[in-house]
């Protein structure tokens, strides 16, 4: 069983940063994909960014060359750093794990960020 909580969330003008953090109970393998997703007001929850075993990272289009995701040596941590803000990128930020061999996805309760325009 796997719990995860995110935090970092907050409230920044356009144009600022943050970083968020997330933090998993449990056992995470090395060939689990780990996630961020965000959902918006009256938006469908869209893929962030994520870490494929093997595959390096990936990002949607919208974040390219703001966002970072990364996984220091802590395995258990991993984070989403969130440059140059836009107001649309207003939602809430959920980590997500998906599990190599049951295919079973984990996510944690999420965390609000609101870009002020």
């Amino acid at each position: 069983q796997v719990q995860l909580v995110e935090s970092g969330g907050g409230q920044v003008q356009a144009g600022g940063s943050l970083r968020l953090s997330c933090s998993a109970s449990g056992d995470i393998f090395s060939r689990d994909t780990i996630s961020w997703y965000r959902q918006g007001p009256r938006m469908q929850r869209e893929l962030v960014a994520s870490m494929p075993e093997g595959s390096g990272t990936k990002y949607a289009e919208s974040v390219k060359g703001r966002f970072t995701i990364s996984r220091p040596s802590a395995r258990n941590t991993w984070y989403l750093q969130m440059d140059k803000l836009r107001p649309e990128d207003t939602a809430v930020y959920l980590c997500h794990v998906f599990r190599y061999d049951t295919h079973y996805n984990y996510w944690g309760q999420g965390t609000q960020v609101t870009v002020s325009s």
